[in-house]
């Protein structure tokens, strides 16, 4: 007998599909645990294996489009199977519930009409093709509707027009002959676009992330930290880590050993109560083509630079090729965006949920700083970190950036009883 398969959630925040690729064309047979299609979810592209045995029938989705969760991917069956009843039972079920969606908007009609204000809408006569335009003075402009069109093509603004016509009536003539500080406005471009569709992973960016802004009462703290020292031990480490260590790698072990320190910062709202964590699961930024992807470094207080440097490198790797899976973006506990790779000296970024606080992170620039009452060259970093105001004060804050900044001006205690 016929089978249905449906577009699989695949992730929590997943509410539609792509599907990226087919792996079988109709009237190939399928075996249980064999690989069907590619689906791009919100956040990677994953493979999908059939959970039955059959015949592939129906292709409900062509590749690169997107259908919500539950929608028709395909259906499975016997060779030469009739499913034309079982295609007109969920046409019957889709039809039904876009008639549902489709009455909600009558009742907003009985609603009160909302109220024009007729006297700041632009007045039409009909009768003389004329166009009355209010102007800053407070007396009515008179403009041809010809003239006012070409007055807008050429990006000249209408209170700036002296009309020539009847009464005052600016009409084309004028706007030929307009010009600005001696100037003839008659410089020709072209407008051109591209209008992308919006991927499933930017939608889910759009939505997280507004939530986030608008629902958190977000506040930033800056400090600035001297690298003179994280500069000197970085060298010295990778002449004998069996891997490169980078900055970030750096900035995320002092995170860590500092969130032990406060872990009021390492919490989450959870409306009702807050959530302090106990265990540190560092959330990291990546930038793909797409958007950001956060992959999780976990217990991030308890591994080593080179262990942390690895795990980064991999799942950078996974992000650009959309292999990570939905075990490695979850239960970050704290987050950190690093753009000084990018000559970014500071910049705010937005809490990324369920946390309570992000570290952004902008690059190392050479300064002029006071060192034994000289002036001499030195290295620095700012760090701004947002807090959710209703889990997080500002002390709070404060205390964690000092000993965040104690820490990096300090690397030795970031290697404490670990090996490099």
């Amino acid at each position: 007998m016929a089978e249905v398969v449906r577009m699989p959630k695949l992730s929590d925040t997943m509410t539609d599909g792509v599907v990226a690729k087919w792996h079988k064309k109709i009237g190939d047979k399928v075996k249980s645990g064999e690989l069907l299609a590619d689906i791009e979810t919100d956040k990677a592209t994953m493979e999908f294996e059939s959970f039955q045995n059959g015949v592939l029938l129906h292709i409900g989705v062509q590749e690169n489009k997107s259908v919500p969760v539950d929608s028709i991917l395909a259906i499975l069956g016997s060779e030469g199977e009739d499913i034309s009843l079982l295609l007109a039972e969920e046409a019957k079920k889709l039809s039904d519930v876009k008639e549902e969606v489709k009455q909600e908007p009558e009742k907003e009609s009985l609603s009160p009409k909302k109220e024009i204000n007729i006297e700041s809408a632009l007045v039409v006569k009909s009768n003389t093709q004329e166009t009355v335009n209010t102007i800053s003075s407070g007396e009515r402009q008179k403009i041809s509707p010809l003239a006012k069109k070409l007055a807008t093509d050429k990006g000249i603004r209408l209170n700036t027009l002296k009309g020539t016509g009847d009464g005052g009536r600016v009409i084309k003539r004028d706007v030929d002959n307009y010009q600005s500080n001696g100037v003839v406005a008659d410089f020709v471009g072209v407008e051109s676009y591209i209008d992308e569709p919006v991927s499933q992973m930017r939608k889910t960016i759009a939505r997280r992330l507004g939530e986030s802004k608008f629902s958190a009462p977000h506040f930033y703290l800056t400090m600035e930290i001297n690298m003179d020292e994280i500069i000197k031990a970085r060298e010295v480490i990778n002449t004998v880590a069996s891997m490169k260590i980078s900055f970030n790698d750096i900035v995320i072990k002092a995170v860590a050993s500092s969130l032990r320190k406060h872990p009021k910062i390492n919490s989450s709202w959870l409306i009702d109560k807050i959530r302090y964590n106990n265990h540190i699961h560092i959330g990291v930024a990546i930038a793909v083509e797409e958007g950001l992807l956060v992959p999780v470094v976990r217990f991030a207080d308890s591994k080593t630079l080179t262990q942390i440097a690895a795990e980064v490198k991999n799942y950078s790797t996974k992000a650009k090729d959309k292999k990570l899976q939905p075990s490695d973006w979850e239960g970050n506990t704290f987050t950190i965006s690093n753009l000084g790779m990018f000559g970014i000296e500071e910049f705010t970024a937005i809490i990324n949920p369920p946390d309570s606080c992000i570290l952004a992170v902008g690059g190392i620039k050479q300064v002029p700083v006071v060192k034994s009452g000289q002036i001499v060259p030195g290295n620095t970093m700012k760090v701004t970190l947002s807090c959710d105001h209703r889990a997080v004060d500002g002390v709070l804050g404060a205390a964690f950036l000092q000993t965040l900044k104690y820490n990096l001006e300090n690397p030795i205690l970031l290697l404490g009883a670990y090996s490099i």
